[in-house]
């Protein structure tokens, strides 16, 4: 069966078993049990328990936990609690940041959920939208929602506001009788309206053809319920934690072999495999991990982006692609008034304040010149006395009512001086002309003060050209240079402007009403321009995000031109305009196609809200790691399935909003240029605590191997190996994760989608540190046991040295090609006190017997602790000479 858009409305009715005196009662009944309430399954809100559970769910505390349980069932209860402990304090603090419901089809089933008045039985009744059914006959009147996808039956200049569905910022004007091809887009079916958009003005009347799911904001729905793409942290880390886990493993059953085979009990080669695995898995990284991105999603919260998904902290950072709505993110979603074209003048840039009615009109040049002024005057003048809205200040804050247009022209004409309760009271109104869509124009007579009364008149220019005889020139008039005027308009439009031309005509004697037959002999004004313009900010956005290596893809459900014109002024090229229509026939063709046309398309216009969705996937499929930004409804599935969406705090809806990863709180464009920088600094920050963790993890490996090709007894104990992870090692990482930025972020270009954590600059630098961090450590537990000192002797002095590489090492970790040196210790005084405090931390525990007597630990000499500083000391040297090495050859 063609689609309803397509087919007449009497075929409609036939297909739906309905006709225009609507349903009965009993056939409502018997539909509403065929098809069910015409709302949205409720999404089921994450309990706090199942938020809990899922922080567990990771290679790496799986291994954690088994070295738990293994430490349990030896009967080593220190090492099981440590390990517990830290497990329990990481899901807390995660499940703390993260627990949020998702309520996106709650939020989409309020927006459907609403009154409606319908007809049964030929009666019109006022009944909760959740009853419709389809087949049933609802009539629409302006400032109504529309309760559920409609085939209009009749319209009487019906103009409804599908910004919404489908990021049209201009409300479509409805045709009942319009004959329309199958493929329409979603955005030119004049025949349909759809649920939760808002009728602007008119009325009309519609048979229900889709409720619930099968409207197109539930096939929005279905659509977010799919399961959300893994933001690139993540997927870094699961590669990250495999590789440990495997390793971790191989080393365990390879060791353990060897220990067997030389004659080791077996309880002992079990303990030597819980040891072994304590020190080669960082422990204190799951906790340093959160904490990071805690600390990077409390620094967006101070730049206005609000972080619902705590790894979506970095995911910014990390992406190639940001793929942008228009409407609401790229412009400021109000239509404004800023070309004035002036008969007999070339067409004059206007300014003001935003859209906001504040301030006054004015030039590029200043202020208008004198004759400029006069003809705006006038021209402002007829555009508030024709005109439908209203526009006013109430407390603070400027409430607005009506037809998108008109207040455009109320806000021009408040700017130009004239605000609409005076002038009507004024020039009382005495009879009006509503726009019909098939004359195009619509007029008013007011009463004039100097007597008779004054007759306006906006509209087409095509169709306003006909009615004028002559055209302003100041108080006066001039010969009508029609031709002149309609290039003027064309070239305009073909920019992305909206353009009107406004009339008058001065009348004598005063009339009962007012008729389509007075309209001639009028004067012309001028032609007014309008767009939805840029924010303020959006292009120095673009181009910073260009700086950064980002590629920014504005995707609409805009005209081409309008879309071409935005994209211009943007700097994102002067290329051809990829369409809806476009997209549709490639996917047909297969994914190649469409992967084709989104590898080079930079604009993307008359998209349809399945379409954005399509362009996201097929940028993912050729490895982007894509951003998408939106603020209606018709962005939530792109939002969803993008590595990271991100919505508008204060004109998104609450669809965008619980869709998406992180929310722009001022709806400024330029705050994802913070966002990208704060994400780089914390993923940045996440290299350097697992830089620390893995070379000092790898190093206690290297002295556990060397010991084991020696024959010699375990350096170091579970539980000292603990103790130095998690504690030591674990107040120093937590504090490198507030490491602030280097300054350069935003001047390096994103991470290759594949490269994984362990790059060949993070491998290079581990082993490095790590071989010597070992080597030097077995050197100092070889010689304390050749020279006579006893196993918890060489354990104690060894204990302390690797505390004291830890404390040094640290600084090495705070940039990978920066010297240390170049880092003032007051850049970050928590770093300082935190290293500080972990070595008074293990000097304390020397000091105290009941945790000494669990550590096998014991108080040191003053000589010994400053010999210890100076081999570790050694590190930094060692590091320092590589980080001279990666400048020299620039690859860092």
């Amino acid at each position: 069966m063609p689609p309803f858009h397509s087919q007449s409305a009497p075929d409609v009715l036939s297909a739906l078993g309905s006709e225009r005196r609507g349903l009965t009662r009993a056939e409502a009944l018997k539909r509403r049990e065929q098809y069910g309430a015409n709302a949205l399954p409720r999404a089921k809100a994450e309990g706090l328990a199942s938020v809990f559970f899922h922080q567990f769910l990771s290679p790496l505390i799986y291994i954690l936990l088994i070295a738990a349980l293994v430490s349990m069932a030896l009967g080593e209860w220190s090492d099981a609690i440590f390990i517990f402990a830290v497990l329990t304090i990481n899901a807390v603090i995660g499940t703390l940041q993260e627990f949020s419901a998702q309520r996106s089809a709650l939020a989409l089933q309020q927006m459907v959920t609403t009154l409606a008045r319908v007809v049964r039985d030929d009666e019109t009744h006022e009944l909760n939208a959740e009853e419709l059914v389809p087949g049933d006959i609802v009539l629409l009147e302006s400032g109504a929602k529309v309760p559920a996808d409609l085939r209009l039956l009749d319209t009487l200049e019906l103009v409804i506001d599908e910004s919404l569905l489908t990021g049209e910022s201009l409300p479509v004007t409805k045709h009942a009788d319009a004959e329309l091809a199958e493929e329409t887009a979603l955005g030119d079916r004049v025949t349909l309206a759809f649920a939760g958009t808002m009728v602007a003005r008119g009325r009309g009347r519609g048979v229900v053809v889709g409720i619930g799911l099968d409207t197109e904001i539930g096939k929005l729905a279905e659509a977010i319920a799919a399961p959300p793409t893994k933001p690139p942290l993540l997927l870094r880390m699961e590669r990250f934690t495999l590789w440990i886990a495997l390793f971790v493993g191989s080393a365990a059953l390879l060791m353990a072999a060897v220990a067997l085979s030389r004659g080791t009990p077996l309880g002992e080669v079990f303990l030597m495999a819980v040891a072994l695995a304590v020190s080669a898995i960082p422990e204190g990284l799951p906790v340093a991990l959160t904490v990071a991105l805690a600390i990077g999603m409390n620094r967006m919260a101070k730049r206005n982006v609000i972080v619902r998904r705590l790894v979506a902290v970095e995911a910014l950072g990390s992406c190639t692609t940001i793929a942008s709505d228009k409407t609401g993110t790229l412009t400021v979603n109000r239509l404004t008034v800023t070309r004035l074209q002036l008969p007999g003048t070339p067409t004059i840039e206007v300014h003001g304040p935003g859209d906001r009615p504040e301030g006054q009109l004015t030039t590029p040049q200043g202020p208008p010149l004198p004759e400029q002024e006069a003809a705006i005057q006038r021209l402002a003048r007829a555009c508030v006395l024709t005109n439908e809205g209203s526009l006013t200040l109430r407390g603070s804050s400027w409430q607005s009512h009506g037809d998108a247009v008109d207040v455009a022209l109320l806000v021009m004409a408040h700017k130009a001086g004239l605000a609409q309760a005076p002038l009507l009271a004024e020039y009382p109104p005495l009879a009006s002309l509503p726009f019909e869509s098939e004359l195009r124009y619509s007029a008013a007579l007011n009463r004039h003060p100097a007597g008779g009364g004054l007759i306006t008149v906006k509209g087409a220019l095509e169709s306003l050209l006909p009615m004028c005889s002559d055209m302003a020139a100041g108080e006066g008039a001039q010969p009508l240079d029609a031709e002149a005027l309609e290039q003027s308009a064309l070239a305009l439009a073909g920019t992305g402007f909206r353009t009107l031309a406004v009339a008058e005509k001065r009348v004598e004697q005063l009339s009962s009403g007012l008729h389509h037959s007075q309209l001639d002999g009028l004067t012309l004004l001028g032609v007014v321009a309008m767009i939805d313009p840029l924010r303020d900010e959006a292009a120095a956005a673009v181009a910073a995000c260009a700086d950064a290596g980002i590629k920014v893809r504005m995707v609409t459900g805009d005209h081409p031109l309008t879309a071409r014109s935005i994209a211009t002024q943007l700097g994102l090229g002067h290329g051809s305009v990829v369409s809806g229509p476009e997209l549709t026939l490639a996917a047909e063709e297969g994914e190649r196609m469409v992967d084709a046309l989104t590898h080079d398309g930079r604009v993307f216009a008359r998209v349809e809200p399945r379409q954005k969705l399509d362009i996201v996937t097929s940028l993912q499929r050729q490895g982007e790691f894509v951003a998408v930004t939106g603020d209606g409804a018709n962005d939530s599935p792109a939002l969803r399935a993008a590595h990271v969406g991100v919505a508008m705090g204060k004109s998104g809806t609450d669809v965008a909003r619980e869709t998406a990863d992180l929310i722009i709180t001022d709806d400024n464009f330029a705050s994802i240029v913070a966002g990208v920088e704060e994400g780089r600094i914390a993923y940045a920050n996440v290299r350097k605590v697992i830089f620390l963790l893995i070379s000092t993890g790898a190093a206690e490996l290297v002295l556990f191997t060397l010991s084991l090709i020696a024959n010699l007894p375990i350096p170091l104990l579970a539980v000292q190996l603990l103790w130095l992870n998690l504690v030591t090692n674990g107040i120093q990482d937590v504090a490198l994760a507030f490491e602030p930025g280097e300054g350069d972020e935003l001047k390096r270009p994103p991470r290759p989608p594949g490269e994984p954590i362990f790059n060949r600059l993070m491998i290079e630098r581990v082993v490095l540190s790590a071989l010597h961090i070992g080597v030097v450590a077995f050197v100092l537990f070889q010689w304390l046991i050749d020279t006579g000192h006893s196993v918890e002797e060489a354990r104690n002095l060894t204990l302390l040295l690797m505390v004291l590489f830890e404390n040094v090492h640290v600084f090495n970790s705070r940039s990978e090609h920066r010297s240390a040196f170049r880092h003032s210790p007051l850049g970050n005084p928590l770093l300082l006190v935190g290293t500080l405090a972990a070595q008074a931390v293990h000097i304390g525990a020397m000091y105290v017997p009941w945790i000494g007597d669990v550590l096998g630990i014991a108080p040191v000499t003053m000589e010994q602790w400053g010999l210890l500083l100076l081999m570790a000391l050694s590190v930094l040297g060692l590091m320092e000479l590589h980080k001279l090495w990666v400048r020299w050859r620039g690859y860092a």
